[in-house]
């Protein structure tokens, strides 16, 4: 038997002709950040000034503000790469895989590492990583419009000809059936590679939240522009100095532009998807991120989502008898339920993928070892596939020592007794075995079989003359995190919506385990079938488990709940799940077991197959979203006083408060303070106790102007007091420009703290439970800007007496009150 290649060749073909991958993901280079760093408006206008401040004689001024331009330019840079990091490790973990067979076994390996030589196994929905060579086939069928640009799909079998039909081809997409096959050619040698397309990845659409940041920025780009031009004319009229009056007019603009708004919420996206990531949780869209922080419904799948996905066979039934596995396991298996799981195992892959199909051949390796019952020795003839119209497949095998040919077919009960054609009486007894067993919450499987002489097959199963053997219980045991999960989303006012293809007992069983799900009942396929629009969204918000339900079900399910303004997260793992998972607003493929289509249709992939994982990915969702609110709520309310202490002081006559120097090292706090600080504030105390956000509520909506123009308005009149204390306490003007500077940074401190907790006040918070650095930093670098000299002449201070810094303090007291107080009457 072949056993693929070992790990040491593969690796030695993996060193000699390279990874299976056409043009990797490339990071940007230094330069090329570095670029897009320097044609930021912010920095034009920090070129500008300089280029000002050496017209007018003012060297050592230019000097100190290229100085900072680099400063802030570093802490840009280390920003944007910090991202850049996290998106090119979220796109290594992103990377597709692959079964191959190595060393006589099935592992998954990343498709990059795939050499040739390499024996695969695909099914339904996989994307084919290589050009491959057909070894075996079973009602395979691919869409190779990625190549051709025909859209029909192309059936493939395993011939000896190195042929197209004996052939798939790299990026291709398998629709039907499933095959084993040899790679002949990868990356760039693969006949995708000849064509040189590219499959670096999907385009990402901005998201609403991206889009409204980008149009503050521009209205506050525009605004900004205007009242820097009025004030540039007003300065130069009242000073008759219009070089002064420009600076002063970019100084205004610098303080306006809110140019941290797009880094920020960058890098709280990009972050919050790598924290993400750490928990098993794979974001493919970035906009998902904050979007799951308005989920109201999640629904979920059975199979894997709710149960461990680890099928074992429980229980055997025929009409001559039943035998447990698990509480008679030390019994011999009966003679009356041989045939019941002997014609399972025919009716099942000998290479099993499925788990169920799995679990019956451990059974059968278990049970029937040493018996007549196991047939290595047959071969198999044809394979009729499970379809939507028959929920039942057939195998047809060929005995050495038999001329006739043995069908072994498996599928739902309702579908096998459908093949026997079943008088009332023999239907009534099997049916109510089957309740009996799915009441245990087990999956019930029917077995039948047939002889069939003739040489020509029919073409469907149902012209077999079918024969009832026995029913199959296979047991999927809830995953133990299931019930607190779903505990947790009925306190966050989140509903859970359980859509399974399994009987109806099944799925009440599997509810009531977990529950909090059972609401409305369950409603089965059939029912739903029948009902018009309105009743299928009457039906969604009265029942919370649907059973049977079809694919194409399951994307009327999803846009019923849309339709009553329900924001919905949809898990599924199959090619037909594909369109339900694009229509949900936040589409969450299974990492382990699902497709690649569905993992390509998603917005995140759960590398843990379970509902936890989704849970805990809402969780992350809130937690970013209110926390870029608490850092917008901070950059707006920080610009308020840079633009009061640039404007107002040429309405009343003063001389600048604020040049561009100043502007520039207060982004040496706000900067840090939005990636640090905001980025990595835990959640706030009961979180995942509160409904939703509602759907409509907007980043930038009135509370959060109402909380940042009310409290950078009270630090801004706090500056402007210590300004005019000064000058009535007999200091210099450059005494008040120090004092109120110093206010102004030491005030942009506690407005941090002030905004790092909505529902606790600043001074109840841990300095340990943040970035304790920050405060001290701040006064060192006030203290910094008084008494060093250097510093001092270069930001034009004198150091203020005392009596004016026990007011400012007192001030920066009264300033800290009123954060608190804003905070209360907006929240």
């Amino acid at each position: 038997m072949d056993v693929g290649l070992s790990d040491a060749e593969a690796a030695r073909r993996l060193r000699e002709e390279g990874p299976n991958e056409l043009a990797p993901a490339a990071r940007r280079p230094l330069w090329r950040l570095l670029i897009s760093v320097l044609t930021e408006p912010m920095f034009g206008l920090l070129l500008a000034c300089g280029a000002l401040y050496a017209l007018l004689g003012n060297a050592q001024e230019a000097w100190t503000l290229m100085g900072f331009v680099i400063v802030v330019m570093a802490i840009s840079l280390v920003q944007q790469q910090r991202a850049e990091r996290s998106l090119h490790a979220l796109r290594e973990l992103s990377a597709p895989q692959a079964q191959v067979w190595r060393e006589g076994r099935v592992c998954r390996v990343p498709s990059r590492e795939l050499v040739r030589g390499d024996t695969v196994l695909l099914d339904a929905g996989d994307r084919v990583p290589a050009d491959m060579r057909l070894l075996a086939a079973t009602g395979v069928s691919v869409d190779e419009s990625l190549l051709t640009g025909e859209s029909a799909p192309v059936f493939k079998s395993a011939t000896e000809r190195m042929d197209a039909a004996a052939c798939l081809f790299a990026g291709t997409l398998l629709t039907a059936g499933s095959a084993r096959g040899e790679v002949v050619a990868t990356g760039a040698r693969s006949a995708l590679g000849r064509l040189g397309a590219s499959l670096e990845g999907v385009t990402v659409a901005a998201s609403p939240v991206q889009l409204e940041t980008a149009r503050i920025v521009r209205v506050a780009a525009v605004v900004g522009l205007g009242l820097a031009a009025l004030l540039a004319l007003l300065y130069g009229w009242q000073q008759h100095d219009a070089m002064q009056g420009l600076l002063a007019g970019l100084t205004l603009a610098m303080a306006i532009l809110p140019e941290e708004l797009p880094v920020v919420l960058t890098l709280f996206l990009g972050l919050g998807a790598w924290r993400l990531a750490r928990e098993k949780v794979l974001v493919r869209q970035m906009s998902a991120v904050e979007a799951l922080g308005a989920t109201t419904v999640l629904c979920v799948d059975k199979t894997g989502t709710l149960t461990l996905n680890r099928m074992a066979v429980r229980r055997l039934w025929s009409p001559q008898g039943e035998h447990d596995l698990v509480s008679e396991r030390d019994l011999p298996l009966p003679e009356a339920v041989h045939e019941t799981l002997e014609y399972a195992i025919l009716a099942s892959h000998r290479q099993a993928i499925d788990p169920m199909e799995r679990a019956m051949l451990e059974a059968g390796q278990r049970e029937l070892a040493q018996t007549e019952h196991l047939h290595a020795d047959w071969t198999l003839v044809e394979d009729y596939p499970l379809s939507a119209e028959l929920l039942a497949m057939s195998r047809v095998w060929q005995s050495p020592d038999r001329r006739e040919r043995l069908i072994a077919a498996k599928g739902a009960p309702e579908a096998v007794i459908d093949l026997c054609h079943l008088d009332a009486a023999r239907q009534s007894r099997i049916v109510g075995q089957v309740a009996r067993l799915a009441d245990q919450g087990w999956r019930v499987l029917g077995v039948a079989r047939a002889v069939f002489a003739a040489d020509r097959l029919p073409p469907i199963q149902h012209d077999f003359d079918f024969e009832f053997v026995g029913l199959v219980a296979l047991e999927d045991p809830l995953r133990p995190e299931v019930p607190a999960a779903i505990a947790e989303c009925r306190a966050a006012g989140i509903r859970v919506v359980m859509m399974t293809g399994d009987h109806p007992s099944t799925a009440v069983s599997v509810a009531r385990q977990a529950g909090h799900i059972q609401a409305g009942g369950v409603v089965p396929g059939t029912a739903l079938a029948a009902l018009d629009d309105a009743g299928w969204q009457d039906q969604v918000m009265r029942s919370s488990v649907f059973c049977r339900v079809q694919p194409e079900q399951k994307l009327r399910l999803v846009q019923a709940l849309q339709a009553r303004g329900e924001v919905v997260a949809m898990t599924g793992d199959g090619v037909n799940d594909a369109p339900a998972l694009r229509a949900a607003h936040i589409g969450v493929a299974m990492g382990a077991r699902g497709t690649d289509v569905a993992r390509e249709a998603a917005d995140l992939v759960l590398m843990q197959d379970s509902l936890a994982g989704l849970v805990t990915a809402v969780r992350h969702g809130r937690r970013v979203f209110a926390n870029l609110r608490k850092a917008m709520v901070f950059v707006l309310a920080a610009h308020v006083p840079i633009i009061g202490l640039t404007f107002l002081p040429v309405l009343l006559g003063w001389p600048m408060l604020l040049m561009p120097v100043h502007v520039l090292c207060l982004q040496l706090v706000i900067d840090p303070a939005c990636s640090l600080v905001f980025e990595a504030q835990p959640a706030e105390p009961g979180l995942m106790q509160v409904p939703p956000r509602p759907r409509q509520m907007r980043l930038f909506d009135r509370h959060l102007l109402l909380r940042s123009l009310g409290q950078g308005l009270g630090l801004a009149l706090a500056c402007l007091a210590a300004y005019a204390g000064a000058l009535a306490f007999g200091e210099s003007a450059e005494s008040g420009r120090a004092l109120s500077y110093g206010l102004l940074v030491l005030g942009s401190v506690i407005l941090i703290f002030a905004n790092r907790h909505w529902t606790v006040a600043a001074w109840r918070i841990r300095v340990r439970d943040g970035m304790g650095w920050l405060a001290p930093g701040a006064v060192l670098l006030v203290a910094a800007a008084w008494w060093v000299p250097p510093l001092r002449q270069a930001f034009a201070f004198e150091r203020p007496g005392f009596p004016s810094v026990g007011a400012g303090l007192l001030l920066l007291g009264l300033a800290a009150v009123w954060f608190e107080w804003v905070k209360q009457r907006t929240s």
